[in-house]
């Protein structure tokens, strides 16, 4: 069973839900320990004072904010809790908005919001079936871990549960007018150019299904590791050449009749992640192995070392 990592109530004008805030996601990124070339001697890091080549101890640390060129303001922990939102253990709905008015573009983080207690369930199927009824997400503000967040709360249909995300606020998010190059001008098209690209995006339609895709390089590493651990040789493949785009037209065309062609959605993808035949090199290496040194950090700690 799933622990909360944040309690407290869901404020709805005068009405006050108990809810829990659940992860709704993991992160199954693969992480590595670094080690010494050809010994199983683990590589650790050090905070170390840049001038004098010493260790510092994390008592002795204090923060600095860059206003300048080599000019600093420093601040320990302490003065910096000054600034900490004020704690609160609710999660307070200023506005509902429809849901398409949001660029995705603003969503950080999802997670489930679940009713504490018995007593609290009726009030959360009750706001959460009027929500959507009225097809409407509630932007709300919530404090966790001395960091104030903006966040969307909606409803979940077939799950029947309310979803919370965390969001940017607008002065995170960068304008592509100012920060990218080469943007496209109105660009003019000729019809039989628009209608073979509708027809790629038409040959390529199908049903939203999360099951079909999947993390493939993860599954090639943890393939990897496997097959290293027993003993077997490891074939490294030379990338492939990069396709160079000469004719838009002939592109596009090529690349309707490919898809149309194809049996089914799955073959097409795995055709284009299947293995290309190339020069090969084999290497060999030994595994390292854990050390029972009593400087071994707990797992949290290597999992922050780690590469």
């Amino acid at each position: 069973m799933a622990r909360a990592i944040w309690s407290g109530s869901l404020s709805f004008g005068l009405v006050n839900v108990p809810v829990g805030l659940y992860s709704a996601t993991q992160d199954k990124t693969i992480h590595f320990n670094q080690f010494e070339e050809g010994t199983s001697d683990r590589i650790r890091y050090k905070k170390v004072n840049e001038r004098t080549g010493r260790e510092v101890p994390q008592t002795k640390i204090v923060k600095g904010y860059n206003i300048a060129d080599a000019e600093y303001v420093l601040l320990s922990d302490e003065e910096l809790t000054a600034a900490d939102p004020e704690r609160s253990r609710t999660i307070s709905i200023l506005d509902f908005v429809d849901a398409s008015d949001i660029d995705p573009l603003y969503y950080r983080s999802g997670y489930y919001l679940a009713p504490q207690g018995e007593g609290a369930r009726r009030a959360y199927a009750l706001l959460r079936e009027a929500m959507a009824d009225e097809s409407k997400v509630a932007i709300a503000s919530l404090v966790m871990r001395n960091k104030e967040y903006l966040v969307t709360v909606r409803p979940d249909g077939p799950d029947r549960v309310l979803i919370l995300q965390t969001m940017f606020f607008a002065d995170e998010v960068r304008s592509p007018a100012e920060e990218l190059p080469n943007l496209p001008g109105e660009e003019q098209f000729n019809d039989r150019e628009v209608a073979i690209a509708r027809q790629l995006i038409d040959a390529m339609t199908s049903q939203w299904d999360p099951e079909q895709y999947h993390d493939t390089h993860r599954q090639r590493v943890e393939e990897l590791v496997a097959s290293k651990h027993e003993g077997k040789e490891i074939v490294l493949e030379a990338p492939a050449p990069a396709l160079k785009v000469v004719d838009l037209m002939a592109a596009l065309e090529a690349s309707v009749k490919a898809a149309s062609g194809s049996t089914s959605k799955a073959a097409a993808r795995t055709s284009k992640t299947a293995s290309k035949p190339t020069a090969t090199r084999r290497t060999k290496a030994p595994t390292a192995k854990s050390t029972s040194k009593s400087t071994e950090t707990p797992r949290r700690s290597a999992r922050k070392q780690a590469s």
